[in-house]
């Protein structure tokens, strides 16, 4: 077999490329057959070829299937970076696509097949030599802040695994966590490297399927997160006869002693070995093992360094003697972290790994962990170990997750007879000196978990926060943002792993939004719609404790805010600016792009597109109907926002609406052909060259080049389309070649278009360079307040203007002024509250309805069933993690379940 040319050394993963070398032993081993290192080898060369010999940045939503692994392990094998985001979570995929910019996203079809869209055929990026891999930090999908890894840490994390393990060629490990998971995916690397075989499934051990799959294919190893364990046990594993399983690992996250000596004797009665394990993401997966012969007698320990590895402890102020905080060293420690896409051309800048995990080394050498770090809480002055509370009531057979903030604790437990919430609460209270009402706990039938299986503590602390509370002008935690967003967005969904744009936000919500953060966080960066709430948070932090307190204001809002005043102004005649219209739709299909195709999903972005459109023509079909009742204004053909369709060369007072009925016109025509699974396509691998081609297209009746019937050329929406699309480019607009050509058409296209009118054509040609080239300007708090409640309130100012202003204008221009635009406001403000007041009714009126009735449905991973139970047994969604035996986020706000703690 040829195989492709090498790549320099180091800048490949040589497992990746070593499969063939293996010869015919089993790879994988599937529910539908076997395949061989031979085949395997085969294909991913084939695949690596189809991705081309161009270095370039591929994204990848993880799944475990034979396409998946074959596009993972080609990519690294040709020495390509590899963005590897859950397969389950097309918000993630959506969200990391928006946020990084990928040069190829890879597309999951039927069974195995995957439908490779190169986006850019050069890379759009500078990646770094060694770069590989890109990872989510555990609790953090869709984030943006990403683990860079390197070929050698890969490589080395595999040799390390496969020697403290002893992996075999003659081992078959089962894959059951997500591949995108670090500890899933070490599984697979480590088991490659030896020519063993991989039991390839996407099943729970709680699927009867799983074991006989298992069974079937001679299985060695199991891998499991302290959930799985849970599940075995459901299952009754320790009474399976498995003969050849050799080893049980467990890894993300602690699971408690009793339960690793009941397993590690559990292992030596039927003859396989469990190997606890300590490990982050930032160290590719593994940092400990605990040798098994030690597991039974130190149930408490991580164990000792991996091969190639080592620990250090750093003094921590106010911890005991002898504990500090863990610190890695070793080949598999992580380049960095990338938070964006130009981090990806930076090599190494962490040398060693800092865990935030408290630890002590034991008169035999084993380590052990004994607190968090960043966990800790300091509530009336007291300093509070969360884990140590974990403990406790661990002591007592209880279940619970801790955590909290700077006034209390917030606990979920699992309860058991004779322990209630109050005894709970009583019982942590007097453990650590703190007064009852300190204390929330939390009772529920099952502990929430994050799609890995590890604890969601972020779940927990938003129970602290009951679910009708309004929100108030918080200090900016992830959870007071959970709030706002919520309220402005109209989401009961909100977690902080979720975006404005992954949330379905748009440019008319976008304003709002940005004044509220601006006013809690402080100055937002540039991304900060795309940017997940838990780093908004800690973005706002670093921004509090710098020097630093500048203001900037989003080029976008200004110009919708200084456009709307120009349009006002310029029809009472206080001041001759026309132009601020067609500025409009410029900056229209600017956010156009940034938020309706934010998604990848051809359905999110239609559903994205209707709801934008009814968005601005319900308001103005209302306020017409108004209009209509008090003055000759209007027609009905203005109610239905015809007027321009039928009669587009009629100028008098029916052509006032002619902005927002060309906006409408265009967002459904484009709409409509996005819908076109094979338009769909050309967009996304082509987001730059789409715009500009309809552009090009729109400017053949901007100059009249085709024939078409009599029509008022600067006022209907097929003549100015070309602006909307030119807008539309210029946010996809990636590169300065990009940018120069965007600018270049506009400067040469505008001029000509306003006959007549040189003033008119510069304000627009300068709005539309600032808008190209200035994503934001230096701006002050209260600047910004005024911008921001002007651009938010632009469609409404624009809708009723026309009515208000002749009112005063006999009394004073200015006056006229001011009043339109207050009013405008104020139309705005009111509409907002009641969509969201119709919307709380909708939603309370669903969920009484689901209340009534005791049932709820939730999905299975086999699609097409559904399984009912009562509301009063569920906690947990497990849309993400049915398939592992890993449950989902809380369900908890989203059925209306209350805590029965409280103070």
């Amino acid at each position: 077999m040829t195989l492709l040319p090498a790549p320099p050394v180091g800048h490949a993963l040589r497992l990746a490329r070593d499969l063939a070398r293996h010869g015919d032993r089993t790879a994988l081993l599937t529910a539908d057959g076997e395949i061989s290192y031979r085949e395997l080898a085969t294909r991913v060369e084939e695949t690596a070829r189809r991705l081309g010999p161009e270095r370039r940045l591929v994204l990848l939503p993880g799944a475990n299937t034979i396409g998946a692994l074959v596009v993972h392990l080609a990519a690294l094998s040709a020495g390509h970076t590899v963005l590897l985001v859950p397969g389950d979570h097309p918000d993630a995929v959506a969200a990391l696509t928006s946020a990084y910019d990928p040069d190829i996203v890879i597309h999951p079809e039927d069974g195995d097949a995957w439908r490779v869209e190169e986006r850019h055929a050069t890379s759009a990026h500078t990646l770094h030599p060694d770069l590989a891999l890109l990872l989510s930090t555990s609790g953090s999908t869709g984030s943006p802040k990403l683990v860079r890894l390197s070929y050698e840490n890969l490589q080395a994390n595999a040799e390390s695994i496969a020697t403290y393990l002893d992996i075999r060629d003659t081992d078959r490990a089962a894959t059951t966590l997500p591949m995108h998971y670090c500890y899933g995916l070490s599984v697979i690397h480590s088991h490659l490297l030896r020519g063993a075989g991989l039991v390839l499934t996407g099943l729970s051990v709680a699927d009867a399927c799983f074991w006989d799959l298992f069974r079937t294919a001679g299985g060695t190893a199991l891998a499991g997160v302290p959930y799985t364990f849970d599940l075995l046990d459901r299952v009754g594993f320790a009474d399976m006869e498995l003969p050849r399983l050799r080893y049980v690992t467990q890894a993300g996250g602690r699971l408690a002693p009793e339960r690793v000596a009941h397993y590690a004797e559990l292992g030596q009665r039927r003859g396989w070995d469990l190997f606890v394990m300590y490990g982050q993401t930032e160290a590719t997966a593994r940092m400990a093992y605990l040798p098994p012969a030690m597991a039974a007698e130190h149930p408490t320990a991580i164990g000792v360094p991996v091969p190639g590895g080592s620990f250090r402890l750093e003094p921590v102020e106010e911890a005991s003697h002898g504990v500090g905080e863990l610190v890695y060293t070793g080949p598999n420690v992580m380049l960095g972290y990338a938070h964006t896409p130009e981090d990806l051309a930076l090599g190494r800048t962490v040398d060693a790994l800092r865990t935030g995990d408290l630890a002590r080394r034991t008169e035999d050498g084993l380590y052990e962990i004994v607190g968090r770090r960043s966990r800790f809480l300091k509530i009336l002055g007291l300093r509070v170990d969360p884990q140590q509370i974990e403990a406790l009531l661990e002591r007592h057979g209880l279940n619970a997750l801790c955590t909290g903030d700077d006034e209390r604790v917030a606990l979920a437990v699992v309860p058991l007879p004779g322990w209630d919430e109050r005894r709970i609460r009583r019982r942590v209270a007097d453990e650590c000196g703190l007064p009852a009402r300190a204390v929330r706990v939390h009772l529920l039938p099952e502990l929430p978990r994050l799609a890995t299986g590890k604890p969601d503590y972020q779940a927990v602390r938003a129970l602290n926060r009951p679910a009708e509370q309004p929100p108030a002008d918080g200090d900016g935690t992830p959870d007071d943002l959970c709030a706002l967003y919520a309220r402005i967005l109209d989401r009961p969904d909100v977690t902080p792993d979720s975006s404005f744009v992954s949330l379905g936000g748009d440019s008319l919500s976008y304003v709002e939004m940005s004044l509220h953060l601006e006013a809690r966080l402080g100055r937002l960066p540039t991304n900060w719609h795309t940017t997940p709430l838990r780093e908004l948070e800690q973005g706002a932090r670093a921004w509090h404790s710098g020097r630093s307190r500048r203001r900037s204001v989003e080029t976008s809002v200004v110009l919708r805010a200084v456009a709307i005043v120009c349009v006002v102004g310029s029809h009472i005649r206080l001041f001759e600016i026309r132009g601020g219209a067609h500025l409009l739709l410029a900056v229209a299909g600017f956010n156009f792009a940034r938020f309706l195709l934010s998604s990848d999903e051809r359905r999110e972005r239609t559903r994205r597109s209707v709801r934008s459109i009814g968005r601005i023509a319900v308001p103005t079909m209302a306020w017409t109907a108004f209009a209509l009742l008090i003055s000759d204004d209007y027609d009905l053909s203005n109610l239905f926002l015809l007027h321009n369709a039928l009669w587009p060369e009629v100028m008098g007072t029916g052509i006032h609406l002619w902005f927002v009925e060309a906006l409408v016109y265009i967002l459904l025509a484009l709409t409509a052909l996005l819908a076109v699974p094979a338009v769909h396509r050309l967009e996304r691998r082509f987001p730059y060259g789409l715009p500009v081609a309809l552009a090009g297209v729109g400017l053949l009746t901007r100059y009249e080049l085709v024939g078409l019937p009599a029509r008022a050329q600067i006022t209907d929406a097929v003549t100015v389309f070309w602006l909307f699309a030119l807008g539309w480019a210029a946010a996809r607009s990636r590169t300065v070649p990009h940018r120069l050509l965007v600018t270049a058409t506009a400067l040469a296209t505008v001029p000509g278009f306003f006959s007549g009118e040189p003033r008119r054509e510069l304000f627009v040609m300068m709005g539309f360079c600032l808008l190209v080239w200035f994503p934001t300007l230096p701006s002050v708090h209260r600047v910004n307040q005024v911008a921001g409640l002007l651009a938010g309130s632009s469609l409404a100012i624009y809708l009723t203007h026309w009515q208000v202003f002749p009112l005063f204008d006999g009394v004073s221009e200015p006056l006229a002024l001011v009043v339109s635009l207050l009013f405008g406001i104020g139309y705005a403000s009111g509409v907002n509250r009641l969509v969201q007041r119709v919307s709380a009714l909708r939603t309370a009126g669903r969920r009484a309805a689901g209340n009534a009735g005791g049932l709820c449905r939730i999905p299975r991973p086999r699609p097409g069933r559904t399984v009912q139970r009562r509301v009063s047994d569920l906690t947990m969604t497990r849309r993400q993690g049915a398939a592992w035996g890993i449950p989902g986020r809380s369900a908890l706000r989203r059925l209306g379940l209350r805590s029965t703690g409280g103070s």
